[in-house]
């Protein structure tokens, strides 16, 4: 019997905010590698804007994505 897996997100934004949880979890600015926390998402509609604040040290890091 195989084992079906459900895709975490439910679109390809959703799984790309999910990568970017999975593996970016370095602070440029302080070094902390955050394992508990993870990327918001937000969108104009044209533009897409991934965000994560360093629980250490209150850096933000973003990430756009520009749908044009």
């Amino acid at each position: 019997m195989s084992v079906r897996r459900t895709p975490r997100g439910t679109t390809a934004l959703d799984r790309l905010r999910e990568h970017y949880t999975d593996v970016d979890r370095l602070c440029s600015k302080c070094g902390h590698v955050d394992t508990e926390g993870s990327w918001s998402a937000k969108t104009t509609g044209s533009t897409v804007f991934y965000r994560h604040i360093c629980p250490s040290c209150g850096a933000i890091e973003t990430r756009t994505l520009s749908l044009k």
